[in-house]
C-alpha cells in the first residue's frame, strides 16, 4: 500500500502569522498541504477582503500547494448551546467557512459538538438534539459547493468517544463524514485501533499528536501515550489514504517554543511507521 500523505496544521502560528504567511513559512520546510485554522485574527472569512483571499487562492496555486482541511476551533462559539443567539451565530461562521473553502479549493469543514464544562450541563438530548439540526443545515448549504462537513471527536464535548461520533453522524446523514483525532481518542483511553477500524469508511480526515493523561495536550510525538504505529497499521487495514494532519499545538510566540523542530520531529516518526518522508 501506498505512504499515507501528511499535511500539517497552521494551529502553532495563530498568533505569530496570518494563515498565508503561515503556509509559506511551512512551505519553506517543503509542506504542500495545509489544514487551515480559522480563526481571527489567523484567517477569518469575514476579515479577509477580496484582494487577500484572492492572494490566498494565488499563492496556492501558483506554489502547489493547497488547504486540505478547514478546522474552526471551540475557543468562543458552540453549536448546541442553550442560547439560540449563540448557535445562530456558530452556525453562521460555518457557513462563511463552507463558502470560503468552496473558493479556495478545500474540501472538508471540520464541524466540533459544544463543550461542556458547567457543574450542570444541560441534558445531552437537547444538545444533541439542536446540534444534529445545526449540521443539517450546514449539509444543506454545502450541498454542490465541493464542500464536505466532517465531525471530531473532543474529550472536553459531550460526544467525546468514536462510538459517539458514529452514532450522531449516522442520525444526521450518510452526507457527513469524521475527523478522526488520534489523541484524542487515546486521551480518553479508547482503543485507537479499534476506533478506527469502527468508523472505517466514514473517516475522511485524521488529526494526529500526543499528549499525556494528566494534561491535555498536542504535542510533538513521541512524548507521551499515542501509539502512531498501532493508529498507522488500523488506518492501512480500513484502506485509509486520506491526509493525516499533523496537529501540533505549540505557540509560536512562547518563549522556548519551536514548532517547526516538534513539526519535524514528528513527521520523522510518520515517516518511520509507513507515512510519507518530509
Amino acid at each position: 500500500m501506498a505512504a499515507l500523505p501528511v499535511a500539517v496544521s497552521t494551529f502553532p502560528f495563530l498568533y505569530s502569522h496570518d494563515g498565508l504567511g503561515a503556509m509559506q513559512h511551512l512551505h519553506r520546510q517543503g509542506y504542500r498541504a495545509f489544514e487551515m485554522m480559522i480563526f481571527p485574527p489567523h484567517c477569518w472569512p469575514s476579515e479577509l477582503t477580496p484582494a487577500k483571499r484572492r492572494e490566498y487562492k494565488a499563492w496556492l496555486a501558483d506554489s502547489g500547494s493547497a488547504i486540505t482541511s478547514f478546522c474552526y476551533p471551540l475557543l468562543d462559539n458552540n453549536p448546541n448551546s442553550v442560547c439560540a443567539k449563540m448557535r445562530r451565530y456558530t452556525l453562521d461562521r460555518y457557513r462563511e467557512a463552507i463558502d470560503l473553502a468552496a473558493d479556495w479549493g478545500c474540501p472538508y469543514v471540520c464541524a466540533i459538538p459544544g463543550p461542556v464544562n458547567s457543574l450542570i450541563d444541560p441534558p445531552v438530548a437537547w444538545m444533541r438534539a439542536w446540534f444534529i439540526e445545526g449540521m443539517r443545515e450546514l449539509l444543506d448549504f454545502a450541498k454542490g459547493s465541493g464542500v464536505e462537513i466532517i465531525l471530531e471527536n473532543v474529550p472536553f464535548t459531550y460526544l467525546p468517544s468514536a462510538q459517539d461520533m458514529l452514532s450522531v453522524a449516522e442520525e444526521i446523514g450518510p452526507e457527513v463524514g469524521l475527523n478522526f483525532d488520534i489523541c484524542n481518542s487515546a486521551f480518553i483511553k479508547e482503543d485507537v485501533a479499534a476506533a478506527i477500524r469502527l468508523l472505517g469508511k466514514r473517516i475522511k480526515n485524521v488529526h494526529i499528536s500526543d499528549s499525556g493523561y494528566e494534561v491535555f495536550k498536542h504535542t510533538r510525538l513521541g512524548t507521551g501515550i499515542v501509539d502512531a504505529a498501532a493508529a498507522g497499521a488500523a488506518l492501512r487495514e480500513i484502506g485509509y489514504q486520506g491526509q493525516t494532519v499533523l496537529e501540533i499545538i505549540t505557540d509560536a510566540l512562547q518563549p522556548g517554543s519551536d514548532p517547526d523542530a516538534d513539526i519535524q520531529a514528528s513527521h520523522d516518526i510518520l515517516a518511520s511507521l509507513g507515512w510519507k518522508s518530509r
